[in-house]
């Protein structure tokens, strides 16, 4: 499976914005300016950035509507997208900049940024939606972890994310139980 370029940069982008909530281990890895520096420098957006704790707060505040996009299924996604292009008065129009050939952007490049975060994620989630393979929007199945992937893989049997080593992690736990059990 293979999303346009634009649409596969915005699905990473909400991955990782996902991903800063607090997890299974509590922590918030979105809570200052320094977080937000190193989010954009792995996802960066053109337009306004004003790079203060005012807009981490705003960014902070659209991740736990992003996280429902992984807790829904492709029906239930098609109106969180909805209401998320609309909340962004998303007016879809093609750009050409910098490095990249022709994309689509919703939103004014001086809309807050959590506003394009939010309507770039909704449009990327129309082509997920549109290709029909909501089924590769996931949440990983390690049994202490509760971060969310796009599955990318070819056949489509990615199970963990890539957060942390949670596959790994897994395959020496299961390969620890089948000793445990040829010893007993």
């Amino acid at each position: 499976m293979v999303f346009i370029r634009d649409t596969e940069q915005s699905l990473k982008a909400a991955v990782h914005l996902v991903n800063t909530l607090p997890g299974f281990d509590g922590e918030d890895t979105l809570q200052t300016v320094e977080d937000f520096e190193t989010y954009l420098a792995m996802n960066p957006y053109t337009g306004t950035i004003r790079r203060d704790q005012a807009e981490v707060e705003a960014v902070r505040g659209i991740r736990a509507r992003l996280r429902r996009l992984w807790d829904v299924d492709r029906e239930g996604a098609v109106a969180l997208v909805n209401e998320m292009l609309r909340d962004g008065q998303a007016l879809p129009r093609l750009v050409s900049h910098d490095d990249y050939d022709w994309h689509i952007h919703a939103t004014s490049d001086d809309a807050p940024l959590a506003t394009r975060i939010l309507v770039e994620a909704a449009m990327a989630f129309v082509d997920v939606i549109r290709s029909d393979e909501y089924d590769r929007v996931r949440v990983c199945s390690a049994d202490d972890c509760d971060s969310v992937y796009i599955d990318y893989s070819r056949n489509g049997s990615k199970r963990y994310c890539d957060t942390g080593n949670c596959g790994n992690r897994m395959n020496v736990n299961a390969y620890r139980e089948r000793k445990a059990q040829e010893s007993a």
